[in-house]
């Protein structure tokens, strides 16, 4: 009953949605009605007179308009191609397991199966239609969604001409974490989305209110001044029927979404229950791989080749944590969904490309400054390179602020190279009790352009001085600093971006999906905001002492799956460095990281290794 009712709801919606489209053709219609009438009512004598001849010229003319507009605005929107969301399309001899498993279902809940399956860099599952004709057979020029990456293919010919039903799109991750029967049990209310979906009413208005989005997006596009005219008006018109029909199609999903999860009831509901604490898990694990361990990489110009791979690490860590998670760890012993796949590591690695892209904006392919890593390169190949990076990256700001290489404490222990980089520099320059000294800028520093040292003067540096509430450095040599970090930070980036712009426009370096996405709005999902002036100096104040650790005391660079870089001291992973890092840049009190170095061996006065 609750099927029927869901459904019959979503009916009801669909036939209202295409009543906004009927009315709109009757009054686009309107106009040439009444010059038809005015014209046989002429030419039978009926309608004669003065006036009348100038009434039937002025209507017809204003009909013919009015039909040409309609026609334009008709051909804007069933020209307009609707978003697709990018997505890893796995063909069926990929994975003929996982599409067997899909149409078992389909068959069980009485719904069609849909038309194929793809893979998404996120935690979430829907039904997507495909049957656009822009989403048809690609151009000779063109390339599928992930190409390059053996058994993961686009569709078939025949089918992307005339999909039978919507496009499964599944959550990588859940894959790679779930069980084979809590898989199953999640796509349920999934697949049997599939049934209200063939109904031509709803199928009907799913494409009028999708080809009405898609025009709104064209008539957006910077155009010339003859053009941005005329699809303004065609951008009212059409903002104006979706803004009609939107709360019709919105209760129409709504009917949708009930009639699905109503069908699934029968199908694996206690299981469902269990699968979606896995969600919730999934989901965790999955946000903190992207932001800790990922985005440490992509920033390097390295992007981590086996996410999904690293989340059942990192989410197998979580379990072991948190005390909350014990037990999900003893479903480890079951059939992964994984297996479902014929290749599962080049699956991975295609999600991983394809992850780097929507969340960071990487390139779509390799280059020397855009390479895949394995987990067990990363700490060499990316924290031990991003913390030497950052190190030098402080000793350059340091040099432009006119801050002495030589030390109290490094000409004091009788260092090696006293104009080497050093964490005593750092330490002594941040300290309120003994600064290092300032001296005129080097002119040919590389950072010669951020001004007089006398930094209270600096526009950076006033920036950062009012942002004290907003979790800036609050003593005056600790602000002067991080202003200098996020400038240097900030032209590195715009270099980067001005780099890879380049490519991106010539010919023959289509990304690998543009057919069906944009890639100039990458990233589409920014996972952090602008790091503070804070964190910035933090960060790097935090990299220069892991150098030294390592240069000499023997400390190495580590993995950790939800903290990210980590620094092992004898095999143990450090936990007590950031709030000593913290009293040095915000109090300027270098006693607890001083400790703490004594303790552990490490000399800041030794000049480090950088890159």
């Amino acid at each position: 009953m609750g099927v029927e009712v869901g459904a019959q709801a979503a009916r009801s919606r669909a036939l209202a949605v295409l009543r906004v489209r009927s009315r709109a053709l009757a009054v686009a219609l309107l106009p040439a009605a009444v010059a038809v009438v005015l014209l046989v009512g002429g030419s039978t004598g009926q309608i004669d007179g003065p006036g009348w001849g100038v009434t039937r010229w002025i209507v017809s003319g204003f009909a013919l308009f009015v039909i040409l507009a309609a026609a334009g605005i008709a051909l804007v929107v069933a020209r307009s191609r609707p978003a697709v969301s990018p997505t890893v399309t796995i063909a069926e001899e990929s994975a003929p397991d996982l599409y067997r498993m899909v149409r078992d279902l389909a068959d069980r809940l009485e719904v069609p199966a849909p038309s194929a399956i793809a893979l998404t860099p996120d935690c979430d599952s829907w039904l997507e239609d495909r049957t656009h004709p822009a989403h048809g057979p690609p151009r000779p020029e063109s390339r599928d969604e992930i190409e390059g990456v053996p058994g993961v293919r686009g569709l078939p010919s025949a089918h992307r001409r005339a999909p039978a039903a919507p496009v499964l799109v599944i959550g990588s991750p859940f894959l790679w974490w779930m069980r084979v029967g809590e898989l199953r049990a999640v796509l349920a209310p999934v697949v049997a989305g599939t049934g209200p979906s063939a109904h031509p009413d709803i199928a009907a208005a799913r494409r009028f209110v999708r080809g009405l989005d898609a025009a709104v997006a064209v008539t957006s596009e910077p155009r010339g001044p003859l053009f941005r005219t005329v699809l303004g008006g065609v951008g009212w018109v059409v903002r104006l029927l979706l803004r009609s029909c939107r709360g019709h199609a919105a209760e129409m999903e709504r009917g949708v979404a009930a009639a699905a999860a109503e069908r699934a009831q029968a199908v694996d509901y206690g299981l469902r229950i269990v699968a979606q604490e896995q969600v919730g898990l999934a989901y965790a694990g999955w946000d903190r791989l992207l932001t800790r361990v990922a985005l440490p990489a992509w920033r390097m110009g390295r992007w981590p080749s086996r996410l999904d791979a690293g989340v059942v690490a990192a989410l197998t860590e979580l379990s072991r944590r948190d005390r909350l998670a014990e037990g999900f760890a003893s479903r480890l012993g079951e059939r992964p969904a994984c297996d479902l796949l014929e290749e599962p590591g080049a699956i991975d690695e295609a999600a991983s490309l394809l992850a780097a892209r929507l969340f960071h904006g990487g390139p779509a392919e390799t280059g020397p400054d855009w390479a895949p890593v394995d987990w067990d390169e990363y700490p060499d190949e990316v924290v031990d390179r991003k913390w030497r990076t950052d190190a030098a990256r402080l000793h350059r700001v340091l040099d432009a602020l006119g801050v002495s290489r030589s030390s109290g404490a490094g000409a004091g222990a009788g260092a090696s190279d006293p104009e080497g980089p050093t964490l005593a520099r750092v330490m002594d320059h941040l300290s309120d009790g003994e600064p290092g000294e300032l001296r005129e800028p080097r002119e040919s520093g590389d950072l010669g352009d951020l001004g007089d040292p006398v930094v209270v003067e600096r526009p950076e540096t006033a920036a950062y001085e009012d942002e004290d509430e907003d979790g800036g450095p609050e003593n005056e040599r600790s602000s002067a600093l991080a202003a200098g970090l996020s400038a240097e930070v900030a032209r590195e980036e715009a270099a980067v971006s001005a780099g890879a712009a380049a490519p991106s426009g010539a010919a023959g370096q289509v990304g690998p999906d543009m057919p069906l996405w944009d890639d100039g709005s990458l990233p589409l999902f920014p996972l952090q905001p602008p790091r503070t002036g804070r964190e910035l100096l933090a960060d790097h104040v935090t990299a220069m002492v892991c150098c030294a650790a390592m240069d000499t005391a023997g400390a190495a660079p580590g993995l950790d799956w939800l903290d990210g870089p980590s620094l092992l001291i004898n095999g143990e992973r450090s936990v007590d460095l950031g709030p000593r890092v913290l009293s040095l840049i915000e109090e300027g009190d270098p006693a607890p990281l001083r400790t703490w170095l004594l303790h552990l061996g490490i000399r800041p006065e030794k000049p480090v290794r950088l890159v």
